[in-house]
């Protein structure tokens, strides 16, 4: 039997205890928690078979209820002595994707965000934001299967793009290849097909948060996502962080929104839409170039997912939405380059490089931490990811 040991300003504390999945050399997958730099490993200290799978799917699937009562006991166990069999440290293990992803929608819920793309696309507008921006939360649809997790390499995507200068469209590798820092969401349990989740009761269904890195092939996007939107310049590939803490761990972090107005409509009206003191951090080959707040993100988690399935639409356990770039009102609070360099035309520093768009070789770290209980720190680690060179 053993005591963890954790410093006193360790984000993965007892406050935190986020859920992961991880293996070791030449053994199965089977999920977990982190105390400090301990991987403990659930399925050994609960004897419960859910924990004993490759995905926290089937826990999540047992509902609210069965959430709380599960973290109240990791919590009483975890403060004192532990079996030895149930403990790896964070560098002998593998981590790997905590969620088998069952379908995914990316959001748009930052104004600062939405704003500046908008003057900087459509300039001679004098309102920035779309006419439907304020009613409701825009979003599209992603593809699931092209989500990873932390530490897998990106291979840069190729498509059709038309530049100012082209006559015609051309193929090749993206030349605008971009970042998205935003905070990803995760379903837990579902509603039937013809239903609706209330937006005071998305609480009962949300399970957890991860990092989200929306990569997007900006050239890509702006020759095909006219009328339908995004296609192939979001869909090659996202990255989250193996770590999804609950949001039960994460009430201590929630805030209000900015003040909504006009009042949205009845289905997504809360008496107290919150959102969450998150701070982000945007790494660029090691050099720390934006801090994005989530506090400032217009619309709610819970206002996302009523908006979800408001027409019906069931959603599953591993069902995850995005929130879109988070960005604040600073330019070192921007959450995309295409945001941060000005569509290209504001170069900045990276190690005493002048760069705009993600090249290969690069590497990308995207970390948060949001604020927990009598000051603690919670953190979700890192969505990291190398860039590598087209495939031809």
């Amino acid at each position: 039997m053993t005591s963890i040991h954790t410093d006193s300003d360790s984000p993965f504390g007892l406050a935190n205890l986020p859920y992961g999945v991880f293996s070791l050399a030449n053994q199965r997958r089977r999920c977990c928690t982190r105390l400090g730099d301990t991987v403990v490993d659930l399925s050994e200290l609960l004897g419960e078979p859910h924990f004993d799978q490759s995905s926290l799917n089937s826990f999540m699937a047992l509902g609210h209820d069965r959430w709380v009562e599960t973290r109240d006991r990791l919590q009483e166990l975890l403060a004192a002595d532990v079996p030895d069999t149930a403990l790896h440290s964070i560098n002998d293990v593998e981590l790997h994707l905590p969620i088998e992803v069952a379908d995914y929608v990316d959001f748009y819920a930052s104004e600062y965000h939405a704003s500046n793309l908008g003057r900087l696309f459509r300039p001679d507008n004098p309102d920035p934001l779309q006419p439907n921006w304020k009613h409701l939360p825009v979003g599209y649809h992603g593809r699931a299967a092209s989500i990873v997790v932390s530490g897998t390499d990106i291979v840069r995507p190729c498509g059709q793009r038309k530049g100012t200068d082209d006559d015609v469209p051309v193929f090749g590798p993206s030349q605008r290849l971009d970042i998205e820092a935003e905070m990803g969401f995760i379903v837990g349990t579902t509603n039937p097909m013809g239903s609706r989740i209330d937006v005071e009761e998305a609480d009962q269904h949300i399970f957890g948060a991860v990092i989200f890195n929306d990569w997007s092939a900006r050239d890509i996007q702006a020759w095909e996502y006219v009328p339908l939107g995004p296609n192939l310049g979001k869909s090659f590939a996202s990255t989250i962080s193996p770590w999804v803490v609950p949001m039960l761990a994460l009430e201590h972090a929630k805030v209000p929104t900015p003040t909504q107005e006009p009042t949205p409509l009845p289905y997504l009206a809360m008496a107290s839409p919150w959102g969450l003191d998150i701070d982000m951090a945007v790494e660029w080959n090691g050099h720390r170039i934006s801090q994005p707040p989530y506090r400032t993100m217009y619309w709610s988690p819970a206002q996302m997912l009523a908006h979800i399935t408001v027409n019906g639409a069931p959603v599953r356990p591993g069902d995850l939405f995005a929130s879109g770039t988070v960005s604040g009102p600073e330019k070192n609070q921007r959450g995309a380059f295409i945001e941060l360099t000005w569509g290209g035309a504001e170069p900045v520093d990276v190690g005493g490089e002048a760069r705009t768009f993600v090249e290969d070789g690069d590497e990308i770290v995207i970390s948060a931490e949001a604020t927990g209980p009598n000051g603690a720190r919670l953190g979700f680690g890192q969505a990291r990811a190398r860039v590598l060179p087209a495939h031809l």
